[in-house]
């Protein structure tokens, strides 16, 4: 619960980043976030850290150019303290990824199918008109453990199946999927129907329980690394 309320915060954060953040940015960051803590626990490093770290390491390695200064200029506080956490935190969050900095986000299989029924696909008149619709799709799947399990390209396919509805079986069958192996049609079938029960069960957010839980990381976290303690110094 304590993790998946930084997911929330981390994505409120690029939100309303300045200058506005390209949501390919929001996508690597949260897939570092929860790649961090499958081997990690939010006891010994607080998500607080690692989420801010997460996104400005992200930043870089997506070509989003952001010096700390600006970065920190988005925070509220003590931004020099903020600044010097991202900075020692960022070879260890390096590290604990094993340095396999790049993701690959459903954003661009999006647009490539997109682009593709636009070309080849007669069944699907004015596909733009989808496109709000498919974006905060991505947006919800950000919040489920979609990205350590399914492709890219798997996630984007069923956003496109299921926004575009019953029209767009054709362009799956006929044109997308033409020539293929009944087999692969069947496990591509059985992946999106996967992804959709993953989304589907997706518990609604409960701010309101994270006070008490909050407080009880406090007390039980690692001081070796708590910046802010007289043992991590």
């Amino acid at each position: 619960m304590i993790c998946r309320h930084f997911e929330y915060v981390l994505k409120e954060f690029c939100n309303s980043f300045q200058p506005p953040m390209p949501r390919y940015v929001l996508g690597t960051a949260l897939c570092y976030f929860k790649r961090f803590y499958i081997n990690n626990s939010a006891m010994d490093y607080h998500p607080k850290d690692i989420m801010l770290t997460c996104v400005y390491l992200a930043c870089k390695v997506e070509e989003f150019n952001v010096s700390i200064g600006q970065f920190v200029g988005n925070l509220k506080g003590d931004r020099e303290v903020y600044a010097n956490t991202i900075l020692s935190f960022e070879l260890l969050l390096m590290d604990k990824l094993h340095y396999h900095l790049t993701v690959h986000n459903p954003y661009r299989p999006l647009e490539g199918f997109f682009i593709d029924i636009k070309t080849r696909s007669t069944a699907v008149e004015n596909v733009e008109r989808y496109r709000k619709g498919a974006d905060e799709f991505l947006d919800k799947t950000l919040s489920t453990d979609a990205c350590l399990i399914f492709a890219p390209s798997q996630v984007a396919l069923y956003r496109i199946f299921y926004t575009v509805g019953i029209r767009d079986i054709l362009y799956i069958s006929e044109t997308l999927l033409k020539g293929h192996p009944k087999d692969e049609k069947k496990k591509c079938a059985y992946q999106v129907k996967k992804l959709k029960a993953m989304v589907k069960s997706l518990e609604p957010y409960q701010k309101n329980q994270m006070g008490v839980i909050l407080k009880k990381l406090d007390y039980c976290r690692n001081q070796e690394n708590n910046p802010e303690s007289e043992m991590y110094a």
